[in-house]
């Protein structure tokens, strides 16, 4: 018994926020921003659209491309670090929206890595005896960006994907998931206020603390080392090389990350989905709109290899091999 993809969909805010509209925000620049990120433009949530609203309208569309109905699901997984509310879970309203009423429910937070992380959990409950598991990457960073600091809010955007991770009795699926952290560089990316470590209070709200903050140039030569390590420990796990692959799809956080690791591994730019130019970091919902993009754009086919790498805040990596 295989775990396999059986659907994809995603879903990006209407509203668009330039390069240029940023210049009249912060002390910036459409050169500044391009050269050292890759970003063009982001997708920002409309007021009074939540996490869950994306998530739903992903879901909707992964399960229409699997061709199935939401009653067929067994679980929902939701990774994000930007829910709804503290509690109850994002996955469960989730769940209510789509009408899954035999689904289990739950949110999985690995920040950018929460998608590849919640993509081994559906591959274990499946494997398990689960016949349908729809698992959602759902962002709205623009809620915990802080828009004063012009080194940060260039990067992020909101948005979701999901797919639909069904049984297969085939040769297609997912060959096998690594997942990796390391807590002793928990400060590289974090939101220091906010939790029960520093709870809110106006002091956090004074200090601007309920917004992420991150040590990029730290950040960057641990995610290049650990995105190549990754990759080709996941590879080696399956005795594949890296010419097997046919499209890798990295967390799209940076353009000078990703070209760094696409050198390293050798891989040519025909073989990467790159997006990240329209849409920023989404943090856990990256992969899956990615993910979706190349299906519908005919990128991934019945047979092809495709390879998922992703490191986020934690910190945290993790990489995912399927055959399509």
């Amino acid at each position: 018994m295989k775990a396999c993809i059986s659907g994809t969909g995603s879903y990006a805010p209407a509203k668009i926020l330039t390069n240029a509209d940023l210049e009249q925000m912060v002390a910036t620049s459409d050169e500044w921003i391009r050269e050292r990120t890759g970003i063009r433009e982001r997708r920002l949530a409309a007021t009074g659209e939540a996490c869950s609203d994306l998530a739903v309208q992903a879901g909707k569309r992964a399960l229409a491309s699997a061709g199935l109905m939401a009653a067929d699901l067994d679980m929902i997984l939701v990774a994000t670090c930007t829910g709804d509310y503290p509690l109850p879970a994002t996955a469960c309203l989730v769940q209510h929206q789509l009408g899954a009423t035999k689904a289990a429910a739950c949110d999985l937070s690995a920040a950018c890595c929460g998608f590849v992380y919640a993509l081994s959990v559906a591959d274990a409950y499946v494997k398990s005896g689960m016949r349908h598991v729809l698992v959602i990457g759902a962002e709205v960073m623009s809620t915990i960006t802080d828009w004063t600091d012009r080194n940060t809010c260039v990067l992020f955007g909101d948005g979701a994907g999901a797919v639909v991770v069904s049984a297969s009795d085939g040769e297609r699926g997912i060959l096998s998931t690594q997942l990796r952290s390391d807590g002793t560089l928990c400060e590289l990316i974090m939101v220091p206020g906010g939790g029960s470590r520093m709870p809110l209070s106006e002091k956090v709200v004074e200090e601007r603390l309920q917004y992420i903050k991150m040590k990029g140039n730290e950040t960057f030569k641990v995610a290049v080392r650990t995105l190549e390590e990754i990759a080709r420990t996941t590879l080696s796990a399956n005795n594949l090389r890296v010419e097997d692959v046919d499209l890798y799809v990295p967390h799209q956080a940076n353009i000078r990350i990703l070209k760094a690791v696409i050198e390293r591994l050798g891989l040519p730019a025909e073989k990467v989905l790159l997006n990240v130019d329209r849409y920023g970091n989404t943090s856990a919902a990256s992969i899956p709109i990615a993910l979706d993009e190349a299906v519908r754009e005919g990128r991934v086919k019945a047979g092809s290899l495709v390879m998922l790498g992703a490191f986020g805040a934690g910190l945290t990596w993790a990489s995912a091999v399927i055959r399509w």
